[in-house]
């Protein structure tokens, strides 16, 4: 079983015991899904479902995930990769690159080099359809430059509160934005993601590094963990 939403909402989170949610957000987990993965989905993996797919399938597009090896961004090329895209991400640095899963994603491209707009638009020429965004604010010139008309800006995250846009270059690309706030997702949205979470686990195509479980008493560590830029989800064991 997983469960995902367990924290929207409610006033203490969710580090604890027990927690009780609506039965709608329990899912079945598959026989030969392991609980580590299962307790790697929730909200990360609905929201990186909404960003690929809030529009439609993406079979035979090409997505470009930010943020590539992040919570989000890594279930994102996998979703956008089962889904039948062909998947661009990015890392912020170049020595990130050797960390990025080339079973999911076909072209890396580091932001810290001198020009990743160019390296984007030498592996898709024609631009992109979709991009997963994990801070506007910081990349929406670089997403204005690998765009083309039609293509979808899924948000869900920025570092400055009022990003700046190059509106016309966008207006006349037809560029449409999203933004993402995962707690109030259409309550059909959520559960089209959790089912297609669990067949994607059941597939073997959600491939999530997960480091060693901390005690629920450790709560505190996790949190310092994931603060200091961890690539491995940070786990909490509940004694049964």
């Amino acid at each position: 079983m997983w469960v995902y939403g367990a924290q929207s909402y409610r006033p203490f989170g969710t580090a604890a015991e027990y927690a009780v949610v609506p039965a709608a957000l329990a899912v079945d987990l598959p026989d030969g899904v392991s609980d580590e993965v299962g307790a790697s989905l929730g909200i990360p993996g609905i929201t990186a479902h909404r960003a690929v797919f809030v529009d439609g399938p993406v079979t035979g597009g090409t997505v470009l995930v930010h943020g590539v090896l992040g919570g989000v961004g890594s279930l994102a090329a996998r979703l956008a990769h089962w889904g039948g895209a062909t998947v661009i991400g990015t890392v912020r640095r170049g020595d990130d690159l050797p960390r990025v899963p080339s079973e999911a994603v076909a072209h890396a491209v580091a932001l810290d080099q001198s020009d990743p707009a160019a390296d984007i638009r030498a592996f898709s020429p024609d631009g992109v359809d979709r991009i997963i965004e994990v801070s506007l604010s910081d990349n929406v010139d670089l997403d204005a430059a690998v765009a083309k008309v039609g293509t979808v800006i899924t948000a869900y995250a920025t570092r400055d509160d009022r990003p700046g846009l190059p509106f016309w270059p966008m207006l006349f690309d037809n560029v449409t934005i999203r933004l993402l706030g995962s707690d109030d997702f259409p309550a059909t949205a959520k559960q089209q993601a959790a089912d297609d979470l669990t067949t994607a686990a059941r597939d073997g195509a959600l491939r999530i590094a997960v480091g060693s479980p901390l005690s629920l008493a450790a709560a505190a560590e996790a949190h310092e963990r994931v603060d200091a830029g961890t690539r491995e989800r940070v786990l909490l064991a509940v004694d049964n």
